[in-house]
């Protein structure tokens, strides 16, 4: 495998990672994605610089392709003048500068064919380079929309999980007002209170009985007076036991 080809495999692998099966695998999805915004980061910093690097080379490609693209022009031309100075020559009498000029001819003819040669040889690797960068800059352009992705759906995660935590301390908070009811301490202050109530009103009672026995006691008293009013009136020899009735003259 060439080294282009594993760069290509290696884009290819990476931009077809599946993040949202990573999400749900992991154990802590937050520090997951963190690390692996960081690895796929670095992963895209060395395809850049592998990419970068093969763009190089083509360009050193294309510039040898260019030079030599040139040189067969400048020895044709070469040719062609070296060609046209022999005929000159030869029509003025001098057949041995026409033959040195004709050599001149052949050699740089010699030159355009090797160029021309080198020219055929290199447009089907420069396509095929040509090739190969434009997949490398689209796989490498696939990478960074993945790793926009993979940002995006680690701060959505953030703020979901920032949310579920706020969830749980409120069903938390709920929870334990359900375990620990507050109504049944006012229920327990209540029935204290009741039993407050119920001795102010068992004290009135027993108030209200005293003061009935009280006035008992008066009566039982005037009863008393009574008959000694009356006992002192028979020793008199007044007519005590008489109760409504009138002496007669």
């Amino acid at each position: 495998m060439t080294e282009k080809q594993s760069i290509l495999g290696r884009l290819a692998q990476l931009a077809k990672a599946n993040i949202n099966a990573l999400i749900d695998q992991a154990e802590d999805p937050q520090k997951m994605l963190d690390q692996l915004v960081r690895d796929y980061t670095n992963n895209i910093a060395e395809a850049e610089t592998a990419v970068a690097q093969t763009i190089g080379n083509l360009r050193l490609a294309e510039q040898d392709y260019n030079s030599d693209v040139a040189a067969v022009t400048e020895w044709h031309n070469k040719a062609l003048a070296a060609s046209r100075k022999a005929d000159e020559l030869r029509a003025a009498g001098d057949a041995a500068g026409a033959d040195r000029y004709d050599n001149l001819t052949k050699v740089a003819l010699q030159k355009q064919i090797g160029y021309e040669q080198e020219v055929k040889d290199a447009e089907p690797m420069l396509a095929s380079q040509r090739e190969v960068v434009e997949k490398l800059k689209h796989g490498l352009a696939v990478m960074k929309d993945k790793l926009g992705e993979l940002k995006v759906k680690r701060d959505q995660l953030a703020a979901r999980a920032k949310t579920a935590q706020a969830q749980a301390q409120v069903q938390q908070a709920i929870g334990s007002m359900n375990v620990l009811d507050p109504t049944s301490e006012i229920s327990r202050y209540e029935e204290q209170v009741r039993r407050q109530e119920a001795l102010v009103a068992g004290r009135a009672e027993i108030n209200a009985s005293s003061l009935d026995a009280q006035f008992a006691e008066l009566e039982t008293d005037a009863d008393s007076l009574e008959v000694d009013a009356r006992f002192a009136a028979l020793k008199s020899g007044g007519s005590a036991g008489q109760i409504g009735t009138t002496p007669q003259g």
